[in-house]
């Protein structure tokens, strides 16, 4: 089966998933988290990328970030997953591969997506029951955007800025979209329209998105296609019955 090909378009933001091999680990301690943190955030600005939101999980990683060029983020995850891979290997006594893959990408529509988006990315330590609220988990931008820790990594979203007129307000109000868990259906598209490169988005937003790139993202219809049957030959009548 042919893979689907990227999108990518300027300013338009995108939620990322870099999963370990065959779901193995990819941090083993906290250093290996602090070093994947320095780089992204050196390869972010390297390559005109925003970064939203992240959480820094045992075997895979989420970013929500907007490109400045149609090819920033791809550059960005390219070199970063490098020199991450030759770091770990070197300091773990390790060969061979450690992420499954390239990287999972979609568009996000960010007015009706983007916020919901960012939760569903501090939320994953709940979710994975390592933690029972969000600010316990040390290893994701949630703490920034809910009670202003500073950070080098992150820059607020413009939909997150307009929660408020100042910083105080901002996060209280940030924190009150935490008071209520995603619901299951919006947990289960986020992560399935991720891991099918289409877009979170109603669907006025991919047509304009299909408009501008000349690809389609929006999911096509289940199962296979129809096959044509063949007429039956009095030697296949027993495979009918």
């Amino acid at each position: 089966m042919t893979r689907r090909r990227r999108v990518s378009w300027p300013g338009i933001a995108q939620h990322l998933i870099q999963r370990g091999n065959n779901r193995q680990i990819c941090f083993a301690d906290e250093h290996d988290m602090l070093m994947f943190g320095q780089w992204l955030c050196d390869y972010s600005s390297e390559h005109g990328v925003a970064i939203h939101a992240w959480v820094f999980m045992s075997n895979h990683v989420h970013i929500l970030a907007t490109p400045r060029e149609h090819n920033s983020i791809a550059l960005m995850m390219q070199a970063l997953g490098r020199r991450y891979v030759r770091y770990f290997n070197s300091r773990h006594r390790r060969t061979g591969t450690l992420w499954e893959g390239r990287y999972r990408s979609c568009l996000v529509d960010s007015d009706e997506y983007l916020l919901q988006c960012q939760r569903y990315i501090e939320l994953n330590p709940v979710r994975a029951a390592m933690v029972s609220a969000p600010d316990q988990y040390r290893w994701s931008s949630y703490r920034t955007h809910a009670h202003g820790k500073v950070s080098t990594l992150t820059t607020p979203h413009s939909l997150y800025l307009g929660l408020g007129n100042t910083p105080i307000e901002r996060q209280a109000a940030y924190r009150a979209l935490f008071c209520e868990q995603l619901p299951a259906p919006l947990v289960e598209d986020i992560s399935k329209t991720t891991l099918s490169g289409l877009a979170l988005a109603n669907d006025k937003f991919r047509q304009q998105i299909q408009q501008l790139t000349g690809q389609s993202v929006t999911p096509g219809k289940p199962g296979r296609p129809p096959r044509q049957r063949r007429t039956a030959q009095p030697d296949d009548n027993h495979r009918l019955l």
